[in-house]
């Protein structure tokens, strides 16, 4: 069976999408279960996940949704692991739009007694920000962006892959930790793709970019091993002038953003990834 576990605080603007276009998927080789984890809501984020039951069950899915009082993604994908039932496991955020065949595929990629960390393929859709999608365009052309399998917003690892970890830790990059743990041969891209949103605004994007930043940073840091298995393409000064004299207002809205990074002083709390 293949676990889909979701975390979702405060996302009753977005989960609605995201559960509709689940269970219109495909059918799962040997059935499949959403696992959305409510944490720390103060709207009807776990009410209208709970509302998608009848849907649940006509689409051949079984859904159970927890709603826990502390907020926290950590915390909500290791409650949604210790509720899940399948020995594959798809960690899917709330804002993602997966189109009908991916859910197939993913467990079709699973169906190995190897390790296996599988992704879709990401698709960003038109920002309504002008800003936001001159950096999104420049962004898709950066390495990471282009590397096998890089699972933002969607990952998923089969039995032997979720061995490689115990509970998620309490850290800021929960898919870069767990991409980390598996060797490039060991990932694979799938070609069904899934709806990513963007950050709309200059200040938005200086927040997401600062925490993604401080994330891999804290992984750097406290597993220097895990680097090793990054695998990605480096970025010469020839490659970073032939981008910019592509896209050079993608470009300058990019390298606006890093400096900002580096100038503002970070604010309280945590910034999601949308």
């Amino acid at each position: 069976m293949l676990s889909v576990i979701i975390p979702a605080s405060n996302e009753e603007a977005f989960l609605g999408d995201c559960l509709t276009a689940l269970f219109a998927s495909q059918p799962v080789p040997g059935g499949a279960e959403a696992v959305v984890v409510a944490n720390g809501c103060r709207d009807r984020t776990a009410d209208l996940a709970r509302s998608f039951a009848g849907a649940a069950r006509r689409a051949g899915w079984r859904l159970e949704v927890l709603d826990l009082p502390k907020g926290g993604k950590p915390g909500a994908l290791n409650a949604g692991d210790a509720a899940a039932r399948g020995e594959m496991r798809a960690y899917l955020d709330a804002d993602v739009v997966v189109t009908p065949a991916l859910m197939a595929q993913i467990a079709a990629a699973l169906a190995t007694g190897a390790p296996v960390y599988a992704a879709g393929t990401a698709v960003i859709p038109r920002a309504r920000s002008a800003v936001t999608r001159a950096y999104a365009r420049f962004w898709q052309r950066l390495p990471f962006a282009r590397s096998v399998a890089p699972g933002y917003g969607l990952f998923a690892v089969n039995a032997a892959g979720r061995a490689r970890w115990g509970d998620f830790p309490a850290i800021i990059s929960d898919d870069t930790f767990v991409r980390l743990q598996f060797r490039p041969s060991e990932r694979v891209q799938l070609a069904a793709t899934y709806a990513w949103p963007m950050i709309e605004g200059f200040d938005g994007l200086v927040r997401v970019r600062r925490r993604q930043d401080a994330g891999v940073a804290e992984i750097v840091a406290r597993w220097p091993e895990l680097m090793a298995h990054e695998a990605k393409a480096p970025l010469g000064p020839g490659q970073i002038l032939a981008l910019a004299l592509r896209d050079p207002v993608g470009f300058a809205v990019y390298a606006a953003v890093s400096v900002a990074v580096r100038l503002r002083r970070a604010g309280p709390g945590w910034t999601r990834g949308r």
